[in-house]
């Protein structure tokens, strides 16, 4: 067997999976629809589901009216979904990839999902998918909860309470996770194109002749901050402080997890390049 036919035997690669989560008003379906713009990426479009979510669109793992309830679905510890758990099984990966395949774009190098509850998901997600990328995006909790209040009966203290549960679950996950990327809506708004290209080189994928496919506007000036309320512990290891006061940047040590040295620095480049 000659090396050119045995490279033509080979199957064709299959897509890798990236999955977005983020508590509910953070800007994931932004993000999404940004990276999904890229030739190499295919993203849901079109479903008969919330914001194209594919949580809606897989019968793997049940997702009922009590299952990802914005600002409450991180105090239900059922919902923190690691290795291990009763849905780590090859039954499910198998059910997911053939639900959720009829809504990608055949020949895609990577498939994109996003959801919500994937913030709380990215340690099965890693068993389940080898390979999988993760980009959790998060949001100061202050225009967080003020957005979020308007789909939820839960006063501004148990939503900011909830937004600490959250990612402090996060926080937690993290040391777990091979390849998991940070980005603040804050940043995401300020400078989308240093955001976006940050997030392509976390994939791999080159940015050259690449603009951001849409305007984008600072939704948190849709909520004007109260005074100058401190942040919680959890906030502040995100870079948040009060929303008067400068805020410090998301801490290095959170930005960029990856296996490969070149992926780590490439991203890095890129923040040093931006700011």
């Amino acid at each position: 067997m000659t090396p050119s036919s045995s490279r033509a035997d080979r199957p064709e690669p299959r897509p890798r999976w990236v999955f977005v989560g983020g508590l509910h008003r953070s800007g994931t379906s932004l993000l999404t629809r940004l990276i999904s713009a890229h030739p190499a990426v295919s993203g849901i479009e079109g479903a008969p589901v919330p914001e194209n979510e594919g949580v809606f669109l897989q019968g793997a793992i049940p997702h009922t009216a009590l299952s990802g309830i914005p600002g409450a679905f991180a105090r239900d510890a059922d919902q923190h979904l690691v290795e291990g758990s009763r849905h780590d099984t090859l039954e499910t990966a198998l059910r997911l990839e053939r639900d959720w395949a009829p809504w990608f774009a055949p020949g895609a190098a990577w498939r994109i999902e996003k959801s919500p509850v994937n913030l709380l998901r990215t340690r099965l997600y890693q068993q389940l998918f080898p390979g999988a990328h993760f980009i959790l995006i998060t949001r100061h909790p202050g225009p967080s909860v003020a957005a979020v209040a308007k789909w939820s009966d839960e006063g501004p203290a148990r939503l900011a309470e909830h937004w600490d549960i959250a990612h402090r679950l996060v926080l937690g996950d993290l040391p777990y996770l091979h390849a998991c990327l940070i980005l603040r809506y804050e940043d995401l708004v300020a400078d989308t194109a240093g955001q976006l290209t940050a997030a392509l080189a976390f994939l791999g994928l080159s940015t050259d002749g690449i603009a951001p496919p849409e305007a984008v506007r600072d939704g948190n000036a849709d909520y004007p901050a109260e005074g100058d309320a401190p942040v919680s512990e959890v906030a502040a290891r995100f870079g948040y402080g009060p929303r008067s006061g400068p805020q410090v940047g998301l801490p290095k040590d959170l930005r960029c997890r990856h296996p490969l040295r070149e992926v780590r620095e490439a991203v890095a480049a890129v923040d040093v390049l931006r700011r």
